[in-house]
């Protein structure tokens, strides 16, 4: 009988011992990061990396936008905890037209900068840059610093000149800017995201490479951007965050994944060119 007793009392404490550490003391805490992403390439490639950045111990919630303009003020709200969708030049502009400085909150910045999508001027009704006619119609994005880098390209094309205060990194021109003009070509401005869809109605249109690839008209491409260079750097797409979130380790452990060798490749191989990364 003592004995028996002696074996319970050695058992509770074995209970109790087992009771008083929790069973996760090494796990990783599930730390649940939501993004907001425009759909090609960015989703497409945040889903790509899902499982190895999940494997850290982490959920990846990832919320799709067909277009982008509240994509910027749901992450300053912290509905979103990230975005990934933009250049710097686009975030420097939100930021400067909300108000927002360092230090406020709702302030964004780059965590990273993961990938450039050149932008290319592709055929319409038209599909000859060399012999281009009078008056042809050229769609070009709307917003100030992809209408910068629009007419940049334009003027690397020699179809038109511009104020040599236009630099890569302008982000408010105008089509005041343009000072020459010898082809009297119609620049008609709209909604970067519509100009892919509405190639049929122009003779030409200016289109970023994101929009390209959803609506499938990368065969129509006639002249793009260097991959190399400033227009590279500058216009690399970032994963953007609140400044107090920009060294979280669950943000830093995303942007690290997406910066990978592996990933890298896979974005080449995936997109045929038409996405390359960033080498920073």
């Amino acid at each position: 009988m003592k004995r028996t007793r002696i074996l319970k009392a050695a058992l509770s404490a074995l209970v109790a011992v087992s009771l008083a550490v929790p069973a996760t003391v090494d796990a990783k805490e599930t730390k649940t990061l939501t993004i907001g992403a425009t759909t090609s390439p960015h989703a497409i490639i945040l889903k790509h990396v899902k499982k190895e950045y999940e494997a850290k111990g982490y959920k990846l919630v990832i919320k799709e936008f067909s277009d982008y303009p509240e994509i910027d003020p749901s992450t300053s709200d912290g509905s979103l905890d990230a975005n990934y969708f933009q250049h710097q030049p686009y975030l420097t502009a939100y930021n400067k037209d909300e108000g927002l400085k360092k230090g406020d909150d709702g302030y964004l910045v780059s965590a990273g900068k993961i990938h450039f999508e050149p932008m290319g001027i592709y055929a319409g009704k038209s599909d000859d840059l060399k012999n281009i006619s009078d008056g042809a119609q050229i769609a070009i994005p709307n917003d100030a610093s992809n209408e910068a880098r629009a007419l940049l390209l334009l003027q690397d094309e020699g179809l038109i000149t511009l104020d040599k205060k236009v630099k890569v990194t302008s982000t408010s021109v105008t089509l005041k800017q343009v000072k020459k003009n010898p082809h009297d070509l119609d620049l008609v401005e709209m909604d970067g995201a519509q100009i892919a869809s509405k190639l049929n109605d122009v003779d030409y249109g200016v289109v970023n490479g994101n929009y390209a690839l959803d609506a499938d008209v990368t065969d129509k491409l006639l002249a793009s951007e260097s991959t190399d260079g400033e227009v590279a750097q500058t216009y690399g797409n970032v994963i953007a965050v609140q400044e107090k979130d920009k060294d979280s380790q669950a943000v830093q452990d995303l942007v690290k994944i997406l910066k990978s060798e592996k990933t890298q490749k896979w974005i080449k191989k995936h997109f045929k060119g038409a996405v390359l990364p960033v080498e920073e």
